[in-house]
C-alpha cells in the first residue's frame, strides 16, 4: 500500500452520515486524541462504572456505529464535553479507529498498530492497538487513550519505536523464536489466562490485517488463529513478521509483499466472516463483516 491507499477510510473507519462531525474536529493529535476520549470510555479502566446492559458496547466494531451510539446520547460535536458516564464503552481498538478515522477524514495517511504496551503495568506487556500517522516526513506513534496529564513520562504522542514502549507483535513474536524474551508476560492482563506464545502469534495477523485496513477487534478470531501453539504456522508468522518489520524500515518490496500474501492467502485474512469472543460476556459468535451495519 502506498501513503494513499492510508489517507482513505476502510469500511471500519468510514463515518458514513456522521462525516461532517469528522469535518469539524481539527487534526492537531492533542485535538484529535482527546476528542477519541471524549468520545469513547474504556468499558473496564475508564475510572467508571458503566451499566451492565451498555458494556457490549465495545463490540461495535465500526465507527459509524460508534457515533450512532454517542449521538443518540450526545447530539453535540465530537469536541463537546460529555460526561463520562454517557461517552461510548470501548477501549483501544475504539480510541485508535476513532483517531483514524478523523485523520482520514481530512487526508492525512494513517492507519492502525497492534502490538504490548509496557507503560500500565509494570513487568507486563500489555496487548495494544496505537495509532501510526505520516507527518509528512515519517510514521510516528501515537497513543490517543494515554490523557497526557498523567505521569506517562514520556510523550504518548510521539513514541519512540526504540525505547520498548509499544513493540509491534510482529517484533514481539522475531524476540520470541530468537528466545530473547518471556512470552507468558504478554497479554491481555496479569491476572486473566489469556497469554503467552501462541497470542503473540495471533497477534502477527492482527497486525498483519491491520496493516492492510482490516482494523478487526483484538477478539476477533480468523483464518490461521489458533488457541494452541502446537496447531500454529510458525513457519507462516515467521515469515510474516520478517515482512512486517522490512516494511518498517521502508522496504516497499517487503511491503508489496505483504498486500500480496495478504490478497491471496485465505490463511491471512478475515474473508466475510470471523469468530468474535466478546470480553464483556465471554460468549463467542459468528460475525457476517457483509452485512449492513445499520
Amino acid at each position: 500500500m502506498d501513503l494513499d491507499d492510508y489517507r482513505k477510510h476502510s469500511p471500519y473507519s468510514d463515518p458514513g452520515r456522521h462525516g461532517g462531525l469528522l469535518d469539524a474536529v481539527a487534526t492537531d493529535i492533542p485535538t484529535v486524541a482527546a476528542t477519541a476520549r471524549n468520545v469513547i470510555v474504556h468499558f473496564r479502566a475508564g475510572g467508571v462504572e458503566l451499566p451492565v446492559d451498555r458494556l457490549e458496547e465495545v463490540n461495535s466494531r465500526w465507527v459509524d456505529r460508534i457515533l450512532d451510539t454517542d449521538q443518540s446520547r450526545c447530539p453535540l460535536p465530537l469536541t463537546s464535553g460529555r460526561p463520562a458516564a454517557e461517552r461510548v464503552a470501548g477501549c483501544c481498538p475504539d480510541h485508535t479507529l476513532l483517531s483514524v478515522a478523523i485523520l482520514r477524514q481530512h487526508g492525512i495517511p494513517s492507519r492502525s498498530r497492534v502490538g504490548f504496551a509496557s507503560y500500565f503495568t509494570p513487568g507486563w506487556h500489555h496487548d495494544h492497538v496505537v495509532v501510526e500517522y505520516w507527518d509528512g516526513h515519517r510514521w510516528v506513534w501515537v497513543d490517543p487513550e494515554l490523557d497526557p496529564a498523567g505521569d506517562w513520562q514520556f510523550d504518548g504522542y510521539d513514541i519512540d519505536p526504540r525505547a520498548g514502549l509499544f513493540d509491534s507483535a510482529a517484533r514481539v513474536w522475531s524476540a520470541y523464536r530468537a528466545g530473547t524474551i518471556d512470552p507468558d508476560v504478554y497479554g491481555v492482563a496479569p491476572d486473566l489466562p489469556i497469554h503467552g506464545a501462541w497470542f503473540i502469534y495471533n497477534y502477527v495477523l492482527h497486525e498483519l490485517a491491520h496493516r492492510q485496513r482490516d482494523e478487526l477487534l483484538l477478539w476477533d478470531s480468523f483464518g490461521a488463529m489458533t488457541e494452541d501453539l502446537a496447531d500454529a504456522d510458525r513457519t507462516l508468522a515467521d515469515e510474516i513478521a520478517a515482512l512486517l518489520l522490512r516494511a518498517d524500515d521502508g522496504d516497499e518490496t517487503a511491503e508489496k509483499a505483504l498486500a500480496d500474501r495478504y490478497a491471496t492467502d485465505s490463511r491471512l485474512r478475515p474473508g466475510a466472516r470471523v469468530r468474535s469472543y466478546s470480553p464483556v460476556s465471554g460468549t463467542v459468535s459468528t460475525v457476517d463483516l457483509r452485512v449492513s451495519r445499520r
